[in-house]
């Protein structure tokens, strides 16, 4: 299914102009809207799994290191035009949402994702936000692939503060999640959810499997 610019639930929920909605109903909304154009590799929300992210420089990263924020993961090739341009997407969105808790985290895989590829398109894209790479394997495990199911990429996953993924990608990709405007109304509404307590309830589900 494709998609817009903006997604038809976001133009209803603006039309309404109340400022209420801009809470968790809302994200629920728009992760189900998006589930309606794509087919998840697993249910949405789960909880992220772990990660280790090799860094061109300095020692590895976990994905889990970022709980707390409201995080984007784009999984990329390095040799595509249109993953190195949402580089720099989440560029802008670090720069402009970073204050409150935003974090963009860039992952490359497959083939050409080395530690000389990843640390040229660092210093070419003047990246404000950790990039690094990781095996297929690694990839495949966390979203979930299965068998020969194929994937397009990028994968865009959008994780809560709380490392319970709200929003994904799925086998066929999704635009919406390409789109800077459609991502940051999504991150806006992320951002004004506090980090769960410990006894705190599930996030609304995005669909049912």
């Amino acid at each position: 299914m494709g998609m817009r610019n903006s997604h038809p639930i976001l133009a209803r929920i603006a039309r309404t102009g109340r400022a209420a909605l801009a809470s968790a109903a809302v994200v629920a909304l728009i992760v189900a809207a998006i589930a309606l154009g794509v087919q998840a590799q697993a249910a949405v929300p789960r909880k992220a799994p772990e990660l280790t992210i090799t860094r061109p420089v300095g020692d590895p990263i976990l994905l889990s290191s970022f709980k707390g924020k409201v995080v984007v993961v784009e999984f990329l090739f390095v040799a595509s035009p249109h993953c190195l341009q949402l580089l720099q997407t989440l560029n802008t969105l670090k720069t402009d949402l970073g204050a409150r808790g935003y974090e963009s985290v860039a992952i490359a895989f497959g083939q050409g994702a080395d530690q000389g590829s990843v640390n040229h398109i660092d210093r070419r894209v003047g990246l404000t936000y950790p990039i690094g790479y990781a095996t297929a394997d690694q990839v495949d495990a966390f979203l979930s692939r299965q068998g020969s199911e194929k994937l397009k990429i990028p994968q865009m996953i959008v994780i809560d503060r709380n490392g319970v993924i709200r929003a994904a990608s799925g086998n066929k990709g999704d635009p919406a999640l390409e789109n800077e405007a459609f991502l940051r109304r999504l991150l806006e509404s992320l951002l004004s959810e506090a980090p769960a307590a410990q006894s705190a309830s599930k996030p609304a589900a995005a669909h049912k499997s």
